[in-house]
């Protein structure tokens, strides 16, 4: 009896907010220069959005005084009054419980719902996605570069053993160095997916195969390439402390050109050449567009009467687009080539050895 009495009351109040919903609709759409509500649109969005501030300024209305003074407000109070007075022969609703449903139910129903709700709100808003793309930058430039900067000193030691090793015969400098490259990828799969499983869960990302693995990549070739070029930076200067300041040079133009201080479009065109040139950019917009890059979702944006989604967002103001994601994988295999290749000339050829 008490969850019919509740479902009654239920479809009677969906009932009249509808109607509410409605009969405001049909009030402001009647208002000169409103724009027309679209076919499938929410009716709270709407009244919500054509009744901002900025669309006042804009069509130059008081939207309150108008509703002040309307026919519609009077009888609205009129309602709320007859509504207000109950029936004289009315009892009051009693409920032998506060909430329907038990404690666990309401935890169930609680954690999906803010599970949906963080999930959608990576993807939905301007602000959850910007925020989503400052967390990639700084997880790639900060750990990226603190990989870089902590296998240097290890290289340098070790290459003082190399000249002696080397010189005595015991092996020449490519096995070496391929060597050394191999156990540096051990510890960087190791390292990645323990920080992608961690990152992954804590952002909230969609658990698809596909996306896991995009996500696994490009971080896994990050790490790698800045494994790389801190070793390289070794190999072709002659000790530890000009690889760090060469290091801290470069990585300065990394993080200014990596399209998160300045987006790509952004970027005057004679220097535009350097965001191809920083592997940073790359594995940001491999991280990114193979997350949500796809998504044809409504972005909401503060202020903005024009919609667009978050697909077309990215390809606008980042320059981003998803059916490039092959390319960019190539291009972190084609950077960490490059760093291995030069470190192993760097190994062979340069010698910095001091009697």
């Amino acid at each position: 009896m008490y969850l019919k009495l509740l479902s009654s009351v239920n479809f009677q109040k969906s009932t009249m907010d509808t109607l509410h919903k409605t009969k405001n609709c049909t009030f402001l759409q009647a208002i000169p220069r409103v724009p027309m509500i679209k076919d499938g649109q929410n009716p709270a969005t709407w009244m919500l959005e054509v009744t901002s501030l900025s669309v006042e300024i804009q069509l130059e209305v008081d939207f309150a005084q108008i509703n002040a003074n309307s026919s519609l407000y009077q009888k609205n109070q009129e309602l709320i009054k007859a509504l207000s007075i109950p029936v004289p022969s009315s009892k009051e609703l009693y409920f032998p419980t506060q909430y329907s449903q038990s404690f666990i139910t309401q935890c169930k129903a609680c954690f999906w719902k803010q599970h949906w709700s963080y999930w959608r709100n990576t993807r939905s808003k301007q602000q959850d996605l910007f925020n989503l793309l400052g967390a990639m930058y700084a997880a790639v430039l900060f750990l990226g570069a603190t990989n870089a900067s902590v296998v240097q000193p290890v290289v340098a030691t070790e290459r003082t053993v190399f000249y002696r090793e080397k010189a005595a015969g015991m092996y020449s400098a490519l096995p070496y160095a391929f060597a050394q490259v191999a156990v540096e990828i051990i510890y960087v799969a190791i390292q990645t997916i323990i920080f992608t499983l961690l990152l992954y869960t804590m952002i909230g990302f969609e658990w698809q195969l596909a996306k896991f693995f995009w996500f696994y990549y490009f971080m896994f070739m990050c790490f790698v390439y800045f494994v790389m070029y801190g070793m390289m930076l070794i190999a072709l200067t002659p000790n530890y402390q000009i690889a760090a300041i060469s290091m801290s040079f470069f990585l300065t133009f990394w993080n200014l050109f990596s399209g998160f201080l300045i987006p790509r479009p952004q970027i005057p065109i004679w220097w535009r050449w350097y965001y191809w040139g920083s592997p940073v950019a790359w594995t940001i917009y491999g991280l990114v567009t193979s997350q949500v890059g796809d998504r044809d979702d409504i972005l909401d944006r503060p202020g903005m009467a024009v919609k667009t989604t978050v697909k077309n967002f990215l390809k606008e103001y980042l320059g981003f687009k998803h059916d490039f994601l092959k390319y960019v994988a190539l291009a972190h295999l084609g950077f960490v080539l490059l760093f291995l290749f030069v470190f192993a000339f760097g190994i062979k050829f340069l010698n910095f050895q001091r009697r």
